[in-house]
């Protein structure tokens, strides 16, 4: 197959560039099913292309009720959360462990689905690194600005960018109530440099602009409670403010490829085994709906634990 052609510009001072490459198409969504193979080929092509795979119907509906009761019943998740505020005047309130424990919220990152899918797209034996409910309620939430998130997890001393995310909203995500925007393709970028920004790291902005102009796709997500995002660490990625009427929550599941064991000590696990269980664990009535032993919460009561998490901007 030959290689796309360049196509070259005016950059108005009358400079010839060439554009870099141009990507293909961007791969459509795929729709989850027990048949669904995150080896197949063209899940792997769009891995590699757009550094993200956004899966259909990840989460059932009876998952996503367990779910939902296991985040507000009372001493469920919720009851963990801390308000971040977003230095634009918003806040977004988030809860944050190390560990999936037994109960439901632990095996959203245990289940095949979720675990086998993300060993498979990076290439190898994963650890769950951590989890977030993140809550931008409706007319209150902060926004997020353009970052990589392993422009966090580097200095963490992660050696290698084989980490990714799984991200799973529970509320229909639209433009309208702040939902994730990506810039495809922008993984193949390597590693931009970040800058401290309030409370927030950013992606440097000349990068940005050369993303832009390489006319990288800037995919403005839309989701439905239960599907499933896997986006590579490296994929910029950001949300504005929630202005609308309707709440915006949402799971990040983080994964750690074995192999990349941290090599130091932080806030993060490095390597634990993570005992991967059968899809049906999450609507096992078995599976207890709040379980918080061994989950290592970051404590919202305690200003050290805060800390600890804000200094690297709760990543």
């Amino acid at each position: 197959m030959s290689c796309p052609k360049k196509q070259r510009v005016d950059d108005g001072d009358g400079a010839q560039r060439a554009h870099i490459r141009q990507l293909p198409p961007a791969c459509g969504p795929f729709q989850w099913s027990a048949a669904f193979d995150a080896k197949a080929p063209e899940v792997k092509r769009a891995w590699e292309q757009d550094g993200y795979i956004l899966v259909k119907g990840l989460l059932q509906q009876d998952e996503l009720q367990r779910l939902e009761t296991a985040v507000t019943s009372d001493g469920g998740i919720e009851a963990h959360a801390y308000g971040r505020d977003d230095g634009m005047g918003r806040r977004t309130r988030m809860a944050l462990w190390n560990h999936p424990g037994r109960d439901v919220t632990g095996m959203v990152a245990r289940v095949q689905k979720v675990a086998a899918t993300m060993s498979a797209l990076l290439g190898g034996e994963v650890y769950h690194y951590h989890t977030k409910l993140m809550m931008k309620d409706a007319r209150t939430g902060g926004a997020h600005l353009w970052h990589q998130d392993f422009g966090y997890w580097s200095n963490n001393g992660c050696l290698y960018p084989d980490m990714a995310t799984c991200f799973i909203p529970l509320d229909k995500m639209d433009r309208g109530n702040a939902g994730l925007q990506v810039l495809r393709g922008s993984h193949k970028m390597g590693l931009v440099q970040h800058v401290q920004t309030g409370t927030q790291a950013e992606a440097d902005p000349q990068r940005l602009a050369w993303a832009r102009e390489a006319k990288l796709e800037h995919v403005h997500l839309e989701m439905d409670p239960g599907d499933g995002l896997f986006f590579h660490c490296l994929t910029l990625h950001t949300s504005a403010q929630n202005h609308s009427d309707r709440r915006r929550w949402c799971f990040l599941v983080a994964f750690n490829r074995a192999d990349n064991d941290p090599l130091k000590d932080h806030h993060h696990p490095g390597y634990v085994p993570l005992q991967v269980v059968p899809d049906d664990a999450i609507r096992d009535p078995k599976t207890p709906l709040v379980d918080d032993a061994g989950k290592d919460f970051m404590d919202p009561k305690d200003d050290e634990s805060v800390k600890k998490y804000e200094k690297h901007g709760f990543h």
